[in-house]
Parts: structure tokens; sequence; C-alpha cells
């Protein structure tokens, strides 16, 4: 493969070791949609011939189907996917496949083959997102009316409506989506025609090969364009953000499922049981979503260090980009397709999530909005409430549930209509507002997202 300039063979322990075709060869598809739109563009320049051309792109049309069809032996001597392809395509059509890599180097072909695959995958990674969010408004508009306890430090905080926590999820999955079709952008452009380092001698057409491949525009600079895996880097911050809110979800789903909170009851295809104990129902989809987010977080972490050392331009190192990027696609896209399959199928507690808001003295902050619209001063209101709460948690009694007298003792400005406030219902619909947790702003809220996503 190298040509005249050894003396002797490569020692089979660093054949093996510096080979990536184990991990690499699952680029074949975009590897020869690259090559062909390669050829296609050196034969418009005139350095290949248009029978040359032919040949090539049959000759890898065929490969393609070797592969696909399980025919195709990939050799560790070879080193590459790249090698491989072009090995086989030179043993199909002789010698008019050494020809193919005129004006190319493996530097901008990996890199060429390494934004047509990860654009592909971000693609349909988006379509796992949008069918995600479509799960969570679906469910949000069935479960607006729905109360449950809304949390700060894991302590019941103020009343909300189901529907508006979900549509919290959503909104974090907006982003998420957003931060990926906004990493796309800078995915879609062509590195192809940097050859080594440097560039080419030879009459190339790269907006000719952008265009052929969908890319939207070229690299500027050739040495840039070989050496860096931002893009890549790029991707696994978006996706290890991504898990890290399934991972927040994850935990919430997980409390919510248990006996303690028995909010949600999680479908028996996402669970399992124990070996030892025949009562358990353990949530181990949403456990192990948890659990993978530290393996995205840290394939992020492993494409900085590998990045931050390098000279330029190409260096071996970026072998070393495709497992962790590869294995951060695989595993976002698992946990993706787990909760748009699951969150659809939630079932809600509502006895349960009703019953979790009336304790916790949940409507505190509405009694003292109600003390300051008469006048208290805030500061005063939050001592007052403060002072009822107190006697609350001695006598067992929830704001809502204290007489008129019980309430009255702390503030003379109390009357009959602070039990308005102070009901569920009362608190969450007087959250009307857009961003508000009242059920006509959480429908409202729904309405616009779908128009949001299309």
């Amino acid at each position: 493969m190298w040509g005249g300039r050894f003396s002797e063979a490569t020692d089979a322990f660093v054949a093996e070791f510096t080979a990536s075709v184990n991990f690499d060869k699952r680029l074949y598809r975009h590897d020869i949609q690259g090559s062909i739109a390669h050829a296609t563009m050196l034969a418009r320049a005139g350095v290949l011939t248009e029978a040359e051309r032919d040949a090539i792109i049959e000759g890898l049309t065929a490969i393609r189907a070797d592969i696909e069809s399980g025919n195709f032996e990939w050799r560790v001597d070879l080193e590459d996917v790249h090698m491989n392809i072009e090995s086989r395509l030179t043993d199909r059509i002789g010698i008019t496949g050494k020809k193919l890599h005129t004006g190319r180097s493996r530097n901008d072909q990996v890199a060429t083959d390494i934004r047509l695959y990860l654009r592909d995958e971000i693609d349909f990674l988006l379509g796992e997102v949008r069918r995600l969010q479509t799960g969570l408004l679906d469910l949000a508009e069935r479960e607006a009316h729905t109360i449950m306890p809304g949390f700060t430090h894991l302590q019941t905080a103020q009343p909300v409506t189901f529907g508006h926590h979900l549509l919290a999820w959503f909104e974090m999955m907006v982003r998420d989506g957003e931060r990926l079709a906004d990493c796309r952008k800078r995915v879609n452009r062509l590195p192809l025609g940097s050859a080594a380092l440097a560039g080419t001698t030879y009459p190339i057409d790269r907006a000719y090969t952008a265009e052929l491949l969908g890319f939207e525009a070229v690299c500027e600079n050739s040495l840039d364009a070989v050496s860096d895996r931002d893009f890549a880097i790029e991707f696994c911050a978006a996706a290890a953000l991504t898990v890290t809110h399934l991972s927040r979800m994850s935990e919430e789903l997980i409390l919510w499922n248990s006996q303690q909170f028995k909010f949600v009851d999680i479908p028996d295809r996402f669970c399992t049981g124990s070996s030892i104990m025949p009562q358990k129902k353990n949530p181990d989809v949403p456990e192990l979503v948890r659990g993978k987010s530290g393996r995205v977080n840290g394939h992020l972490i492993s494409l900085l260090t590998l990045m931050k050392g390098q000279p330029l331009a190409y260096n071996k190192d970026n072998q070393e980009d495709k497992e962790p990027l590869f294995d951060a696609i695989d595993t976002l896209k698992g946990c993706l397709r787990a909760f748009a399959d699951m969150v659809p199928a939630l079932k809600p507690n509502r006895e349960s999530m009703r019953e979790a808001a009336l304790r916790g003295f949940a409507t505190a902050t509405d009694l003292a909005d109600y003390l300051v619209k008469r006048g208290t001063a805030f500061r005063d209101a939050h001592e007052i409430v403060g002072k009822a709460v107190a006697y609350g948690v001695q006598t067992g009694k929830d704001l809502g549930a204290m007489t008129l007298d019980e309430l009255r003792q702390f503030s003379d400005t109390i009357q009959q209509d602070v039990f308005d406030v102070l009901s569920l219902e009362g608190s969450v619909n007087a959250r009307n507002h857009i961003g508000g947790t009242a059920p006509n702003q959480v429908l409202a809220a729904v309405a616009r997202a779908r128009v949001r996503i299309g």
C-alpha cells in the first residue's frame, strides 16, 4: 500500500494496532458516495475520461452491493474502509481503479466520509426528537387539567398541572433539536479537494463536488478542513446535553413509578422483574438511559482531549475520533427511541398526584399573595403564612383544611374568599399567563408547540 518508500513490511502487531477497518467500515456507503462524486467531478474536469468514470462508478456500485449482501471480505492489512474499497475496485476494474485517488488524500476523504455519515445520522436523530416531542405534546394535552405537586429541592413547592410539567420536558427537547439542527449546518461543508493538507495541482471543481453531495458550502482552508474535528465535538456536546435532559426525565420517571410516589405507571414492556423478588417491577429503561448519559458525556471529553494537543494538519490521533463519535450516535439513537416509544404509553395516576399535591402546604404562596393583594407587605405576609404552616404541622392540617377562624388567628385580613385560592384548582388557575401552569395556558401552549415543530 505504501509503494516503494519502505524497506520492510509493517510489523503484524503494528498493522493490527493501527488498523481502523473494524470500526470505520460502517462508513462504506458514504465512502462510496464520496468516491462516485469525486470521479464524476474528475471526469468533468478532464482528469478522467467518461469511460473511466463510468467504469469506476459501475465498480463502486457493485462493491456496495457486495458489502450489503455480505459478500465482501474486510482485510485488516488494508488498514481502513477506504483502502479496502479502493483495493477491491482495482481488482474488479484494473488500472482504472488506481486513478480514483487522483487529486485527493485519505485525509480529506475520511473527513468527507464522516461529515456525510454524521449528516445522515443527525437527520435521523431529528426525526426521533420530533417523535418524542409529539408524544410529549399528546400526553400534555390529555393531562392539562391533572394536578400534581411541583417541587423544588424535591420538596413540595406549589401545585402545577401534569401537562405543564410535561411541557417543561418538551422545551428541553426543543432546544436539543435546535442544537442538532444548528450543528448540522457546520457538518454540511465539504472538505474534499483539500487533499493531504495543501490542496491539489489538478483542475478540480470543489463547488461541483459539493453540489453532487448536497453540501451547502466547501471548507475554505485545506489545512483546517483535514485536521479539525470540531464538528464531531460539537455533535457530541449536543448529544451530551440531550441525554442529560433524558437523564433528568428518567430520574423523575423512576421516582414517580415508585411505590412511594405512585404518580405514573410505566408499561410492563419497558420494565423487567427481579430474579429473586417476584413482586418487583423495575423501571429498567429510564434507569439505563440515566446511566448512558455518563457514557455520552465521556465521549465528549474524549474528543476534546483528543483534539487539544494536535498541531496542524492531520495526525494519526484522529483515527481515535470515530469510536467515540459512533458510540455517541448509537447511544443517543437508542435513548431517543426508547423515550419516544415509552412516553406516549405512560399511565398517570391522577388520584395519587392530587393526593400528594394536598400534602406539604402547596398553596402557601397563594395565601401570601392573597394577603399582599389586600395590603399586607410581602415580608409580613411571608411571616404570617409561615406561622400558619407551623400551626398546620402541629395540627396535621393543610391550609385548605383549616377553618376560617383558624386562619384568621394569624391575620384578620383573611376572609371567606381565601378558600378560592387555597384550593388546588384555584392555585393553578391563578397562574393564567404565557408559561404558566393554568390548564387553559397548557392547552394554548400545546397548540403553539405543534405549530413550532411543524
